[in-house]
């Protein structure tokens, strides 16, 4: 089969693989649709501290049974699914208080153990989930990050009412903004530097968009997204929650990156500073919420490449005209 590989190190490579046989407990799927994310952009030039390589990326993905291996009873070859790709232990203290995002034992699929970018990806059957009725392959991809979304929700209190600012207009910060919205936030604000991007949080959603300096300053937001993964966005949206406002950090930031953080804000305004990374439980919540969100994928969905032009894929994933970037293995 064909496959991308990834180094670490900047190299791309598309290289002739074994087909996977499924294990006890594995399922093989033809992947039909996959995403590349920020957490692509950063294994593709080794900025991913948990990335082993060389590694097949991709992690947001949906396609067909191919194959199931021994005690494999809930799937069959012909079935169409999406992968929750986070396979964790199940039996730690993380993964029984339900992070198990942060569990120590945790395999990425696509980060840490090979994924989606190749014509066939064996996975564990308990991490693979039937695709939704009539729901295509495009939008089951989207699955992933909008558990991402969810995931993050549940680490804060309800958004209806709330002031919200959104960082950064990528598909994350789009997701936030149209589940922002969905939830019935009292407004709904966006800064973002591109203006396409811009363009694309109003379409989901968004009351007002403003450029980086644009927006006046002002304690005045009770919860900020930052979903843009720069240092300087997480600075400045310190300065403008209210009190009793929260942070909630979805953005990647590079591990080597830092910020002044002013101790005496935390105290005199009660602030809340909440991180929130990967999906933990949510997959099987996004599998149900993405029937409530029509049309999803044609409205995120502005690029696919085939296997073959995964390097370019890449690059227009760091377009601004990029909302999502998928790759279609088996075309």
């Amino acid at each position: 089969m064909r496959a991308v590989i990834l180094d670490g190190r900047g190299s791309v490579e598309i290289r002739e693989l074994p087909d996977p046989e499924p294990g006890p407990g594995e399922v093989v799927i033809a992947p039909a649709a996959v995403g590349i994310c920020g957490t692509d952009l950063h294994l593709a030039s080794g900025d991913y501290p948990t990335g082993r390589f060389p590694v097949v990326p991709g992690h947001e993905f949906a396609g067909t049974v191919v194959s199931v291996g021994l005690g494999v009873e809930r799937f069959a070859a012909g079935d169409r699914v999406c992968v929750d790709p986070n396979v964790a232990c199940g039996v730690c203290e993380q993964c029984q208080a339900g992070a198990t995002n942060l569990c120590p034992e945790l395999m990425a699929i696509g980060v840490t153990i090979d994924g989606a970018c190749a014509e066939l990806v064996s996975v564990p059957n308990k991490v693979v989930y039937r695709l939704p009725e009539g729901l295509d392959f495009a939008a089951g991809a989207l699955i992933e990050p909008l558990a991402c979304v969810l995931h993050a929700a549940s680490r804060i209190r309800p958004l209806k009412g709330l002031r919200v600012l959104v960082y950064g207009a990528g598909s994350i910060g789009l997701l936030a903004v149209a589940y922002a919205k969905a939830q019935g936030a009292q407004s709904i604000g966006v800064i973002e530097p591109s203006a396409v991007r811009r363009d694309a949080a109003v379409e989901f959603g968004a009351d007002a968009v403003h450029a980086p300096g644009e927006r006046p300053a002002g304690h005045d937001v009770d919860l900020v997204i930052e979903a843009s993964g720069h240092p300087s966005a997480v600075s400045d949206a310190l300065e403008r929650l209210a009190k009793r406002g929260t942070l909630l950090q979805m953005g990647v930031v590079s591990p080597e990156s830092s910020i002044d953080l002013f101790p005496y804000d935390l105290f005199d305004r009660e602030l809340s500073l909440v991180g929130s990374q990967s999906l933990a439980t949510a997959y099987p919540d996004a599998v149900a919420a993405v029937l409530d969100l029509p049309r999803l994928s044609e409205g995120m969905v502005t690029h696919s490449f085939g296997l073959e032009d995964y390097a370019a894929a890449l690059e227009a994933a760091r377009s601004d005209g990029a909302r999502k970037v998928h790759i279609l293995p088996q075309r």
